[in-house]
């Protein structure tokens, strides 16, 4: 039974990775993007326990799944019930290059030019990624993956 958690930089590739995984294996998927935050402008956290009640939902309709995100404080809530864990761990500039030839994501943006809009600010998001010290960052990434004892990867190169 495949339950998968996949994370990383913005860039790394994680929707890309999760989506085939999805596919190929027949797994639910959930970007963590989708619950993570409030519909309102600017961007605000949803509070973790909301965010802990829709992973919770989603985990009771789906026994396989896939689940992809940055944000390690809600990936720790289901670390316990993973198979496997898949970190993203590409360069920074990989990032950044993959950032700017991304596909539309509708799920997130209203349009393809909202989502070029916000290329700029994205750019200094993935490029701060080893520098942070919250639950976005690398640090908290690769503590993450060392202190997980069970089934895991390290992606270190684009997919084909």
């Amino acid at each position: 039974m495949d339950r998968i958690l996949v994370f990383g930089n913005s860039g790394s590739g994680k929707s890309t990775l999760a989506q085939r995984l999805g596919r190929e294996r027949g797994l639910a998927h959930l970007d963590l993007d989708t619950l993570a935050w409030l519909p309102e402008m600017p961007p605000r956290r949803q509070p973790l326990a909301a965010s802990a009640r829709a992973i919770d939902q989603f985990t009771a309709q789906h026994d396989t799944w896939v689940f992809e995100g940055c944000y390690t404080d809600l990936l720790r809530l289901l670390t316990a019930a993973a198979t496997e864990l898949i970190f993203m761990d590409l360069a920074v500039e990989v990032c950044v290059e993959n950032a700017r030839q991304r596909p539309w994501e509708p799920h997130k943006y209203a349009s393809k030019a909202a989502q070029d809009a916000n290329l700029a600010m994205l750019i200094d998001w993935i490029r701060a990624y080893t520098t942070r010290a919250d639950e976005f960052s690398h640090h908290a990434h690769s503590m993450l993956f060392e202190q997980h004892a069970g089934n895991k990867r390290r992606i270190t190169e684009n997919l084909p």
